[in-house]
């Protein structure tokens, strides 16, 4: 499967998609340190972030969620990149005040609803993001990558 967004932050990555059954906010809902969903009452608690590929419609919005994205980044256990069914400006202030910072960043890609709707049925699955497209290899049952 192959989808066509916008690249809201360019860049290359590969790794497992991951599928947040739920939105979560970064602060206090990811753990900066270790990476993991941090929040107890998300359904995918404890769940790593770290190199794979994110896939959120949307983000519970705080002013904080940048300085978490920034410690992820700079602590080496970032999502390798991100695909949002919504922008999020206050999460992409994170990854570039880490570019400015010469920290690695992640690219970031924004697809239409349908777009995140056919990822969920992928979760699981390897996939590359490149410069706006996110291609997906082979399939998986909804959830399966959810661990």
């Amino acid at each position: 499967m192959e989808l066509t967004g916008t690249a809201l932050h360019p860049g290359s990555a590969s790794g497992t998609l991951f599928v947040l059954h739920k939105p979560l906010s970064l602060w206090g809902g990811v753990d900066p340190l270790k990476g993991i969903v941090a929040d107890p009452r998300h359904p995918q608690y404890e769940a790593p972030l770290a190199g794979r590929i994110l896939v959120m419609e949307r983000t519970i919005g705080s002013s904080s969620s940048s300085a978490i994205m920034l410690e992820l980044l700079r602590n080496g256990v970032s999502p390798a990149g991100i695909v949002l069914g919504r922008p999020d400006a206050i999460l992409m202030l994170g990854i570039l005040v880490a570019r400015e910072l010469g920290y690695p960043t992640v690219p970031v890609v924004q697809v239409d609803g349908s777009g995140i709707s056919r990822l969920a049925h992928a979760d699981g699955c390897r996939a590359t993001i490149s410069d706006g497209v996110v291609e997906v290899e082979g399939r998986a049952s909804p959830r399966q990558g959810s661990a």
